[in-house]
């Protein structure tokens, strides 16, 4: 009897901690969530609540003589939905550079964002049919959510819903432009400022030799000049490349080596040099580590 007794309490003490260990398990399997969106991203990742995003995008900016499109990058919350969270940063952001503005109407919200081989799908609210921009306001403002989306590089394609219909209404949308043509594509070659952006490194980034660099560059014949230093200001490597588009925005990439110093930090300067006098105009500096 005694080995019978002391077999069972091993048996049931065994069957609490497998009856344990299947609990945990599916409280974990439970508190999942799928990713918003469908963004690729890091899964499993425990992010602090007080961190923040940076969203890329464009707003409207009409003078005198023109009207064009400028690039900003807003910090907002952390979220999951960072499509989601790109365009409300659209609709309710403030614009920083003078004289851009908004197009989207301010009761506007975002019912969903669905993306799917490449194509991303917006349904807004009616509140978004609003909008009374002038013709060359509306092409801009159907390009500045484009642009916003097609930041990621998941998305490649953007259409859009209303109500979660494409109805008359809808597909007329703000009048002078429709919907006729959707879905609608990436395009740069409005965006007017700022001159020169840097989508790589990021700022904090870790370099290594040689030190990747990308971006996009609206400047004289295409030349985009590039210097990295250490944090005392010693130059560590300069370099230079050329636009896609000589004439107006191209994209630019550069790998530069560099003798890696010991562990500490610099920037990158990224700018183009004046065929007048040869000053560096536009220069965009991003801090680095390595």
């Amino acid at each position: 009897m005694k080995i019978i007794s002391g077999t069972g309490r091993k048996i049931g003490f065994i069957l609490i901690m497998v009856l344990a260990l299947g609990l945990f398990t599916g409280c974990s399997l439970s508190g999942k969530k799928n990713a918003p969106d469908n963004v690729p991203g890091p899964e499993n990742q425990v992010i602090p609540s007080e961190q923040k995003l940076n969203v890329a995008v464009y707003y409207v900016k009409m003078t005198a003589g023109d009207s064009y499109l400028v690039r900003e990058v807003h910090e907002v919350p952390f979220t999951k939905e960072v499509a989601r969270a790109a365009l409300e940063e659209l609709i309710n952001g403030n614009p920083e550079t003078p004289g851009a503005s908004k197009v989207l109407p301010p009761a506007t919200s975002v019912r969903g964002v669905s993306i799917r081989n490449g194509l991303a799908v917006v349904d807004f609210s009616r509140e978004v049919l609003q909008a009374n921009v002038g013709a060359m306001g509306e092409t801009l403002g159907i390009q500045s959510i484009v642009n916003t989306l097609s930041e990621f590089p998941a998305v490649q394609k953007v259409s859009f819903l209303v109500d979660g219909r494409l109805d008359p209404e809808t597909r007329d949308w703000w009048g002078h432009v429709g919907l006729y043509r959707q879905p609608f594509t990436r395009d740069l070659s409005r965006v007017y400022e700022p001159k020169i952006w840097v989508t790589k490194p990021v700022p904090g980034q870790k370099v290594n030799d040689p030190v990747e660099i990308k971006g996009s560059a609206m400047v004289f014949e295409g030349t985009v000049n590039v210097r990295l230093k250490d944090e005392g200001g010693k130059i560590l490597a300069t370099g230079f490349t050329t636009a896609s588009e000589g004439m107006g925005r191209g994209d630019f990439e550069l790998k530069m080596p560099f003798a890696v110093p010991p562990v500490g930090k610099g920037s990158l300067e990224v700018f183009w040099a004046s065929p007048k006098d040869g000053s560096e105009l536009d220069k965009v500096v991003v801090p680095v580590s390595w």
